[in-house]
């Protein structure tokens, strides 16, 4: 089922004049939260049951309660708006045609926690975005919005810098790795201070909560997964775009906006996300199934599941900050069974090693990347198995002919 949260704004504003927005309603969310003080604004965050929409799904009031509640006057509200995540393109969409929205939560959520500084991280590859996202700050500031400085820093364009703490690295100046934990951001973050860290979506959910009220939210969706979710269909369809349905909506019904047709198989949540087979597009779309980051990859009945996999692991592989050992080699022996099965030259181990590696890197890697890379492996073994013991099969009868 569709609904409008998220994207209500977009295209029915001109994004790049302030005056269009204020007449919808704009920034009546941020002067209401004023009112209403931190500790409102976050209890009505928390009985929203909002997630972050970046792909953990780490509960938004109970971040920022944890912030507020953490010592000290120098705190920071960072909007993630890195999107290195393959096949999602939804943030640059919401950046480009309603910038102000994103702007009015970054406000209430620095209001909330008392933060006097807010940044903007945004991906390398979106500095086409640069210069209207500093004219709707600039625009906002002027008429008093928002009055905090809010800082656009550009990423270097690694992917593993969508991690938060990777990304805070980056922003210090340092290389862009995973740092251990704890202590988790809200407690000591940016430059050793109490930070919330959101992606774009998550902040754009913020002024419809404190406008309408958490019980209004929270009624969308599943108990465990409320309100809507944005997502970027690409692949195999005939209308490719972006789409905001309920929480708990199929897969399917995702599709059918899409176009998609004769489907194999969809990936969901980007290169680290899981597999969903042809039969299983009823499967509900919410934290408790399968979401990720929001990015959907149809492939169909053309595409060949070893190919694909192998394209992937080439992306993670190429794409490992390299820190921790079980995701630096990992990823390298996986590439290399990769390498051998598509060039039919796979052997009948290799399955086991695919299944002993993954479950190895998911348990002992430093990030998400290594945690997660090996989904769409397992994900692939698990419902197309044949098509591996097939490549396997076929590499040995040509050995024998050599």
């Amino acid at each position: 089922m569709t609904e409008s949260i998220v994207l209500r704004h977009c295209k029915a504003t001109d994004p790049t004049d302030i005056a269009f927005f204020v007449k919808r309603g704009g920034f009546q969310a941020l002067t209401k939260a004023r009112e209403m003080g931190p500790e409102k604004i976050i209890a009505e965050i928390k009985a929203s049951n909002l997630r972050g929409r970046g792909g953990a799904g780490f509960p938004c009031g109970a971040k920022w309660e944890l912030a507020d509640k953490s010592p000290g006057n120098e705190k920071y509200v960072i909007c993630n708006a890195d999107e290195g995540e393959v096949g999602t393109f939804k943030d640059r969409y919401i950046i480009r045609h309603d910038p102000f929205t994103l702007l009015e939560g970054i406000g209430i959520a620095a209001f909330a926690i008392g933060a006097k500084r807010a940044y903007i991280y945004l991906r390398a590859e979106y500095r086409s975005l640069l210069g209207d996202l500093k004219d709707a700050i600039d625009q906002a500031a002027a008429k008093g919005f928002v009055d905090l400085p809010v800082e656009i820093r550009e990423g270097a364009g690694a992917y593993v810098c969508g991690e938060e703490s990777a990304l805070m690295n980056s922003m210090e100046g340092r290389r862009g790795e995973a740092r251990f934990r704890p202590p988790f951001p809200p407690t000591r973050g940016l430059f050793g201070k109490p930070t919330i860290i959101n992606n774009v979506e998550t902040f754009m959910n913020i002024a419809p909560i404190i406008a309408k009220g958490a019980a209004w939210f929270s009624r969308l969706g599943t108990p465990k997964s409320t309100g809507t979710k944005v997502f970027s269909v690409s692949g195999d369809v005939e209308r490719p775009g972006v789409y905001e349905v309920v929480m708990g909506s199929s897969l399917s019904d995702v599709l059918t906006l899409a176009g998609a047709k004769q489907v194999k198989m969809v990936q969901i949540g980007g290169a680290t996300g899981g597999i969903v087979p042809s039969s299983m597009v009823e499967t509900p779309l919410s934290y408790e199934t399968v979401l990720g980051s929001g990015a959907i990859t149809v492939l169909d009945t053309t595409r060949d599941v070893i190919d694909f996999v192998y394209r992937t692991m080439e992306f993670l592989n190429e794409e490992s900050c390299g820190l921790c050992t079980p995701c630096r080699e990992g990823t390298e022996v996986m590439m290399e069974i990769f390498t051998r099965l598509v060039h039919g030259e796979g052997v009948a181990e290799d399955i086991s090693t695919l299944e002993r590696l993954s479950r190895l890197m998911m348990q002992s890697s430093l990030c998400g990347l290594g945690q997660a890379a090996p989904i769409p492996v397992l994900d692939t073994l698990k419902y197309f198995r044949n098509d591996y013991e097939n490549r396997i099969r076929q590499s040995v009868f040509l050995r024998t002919l050599r």
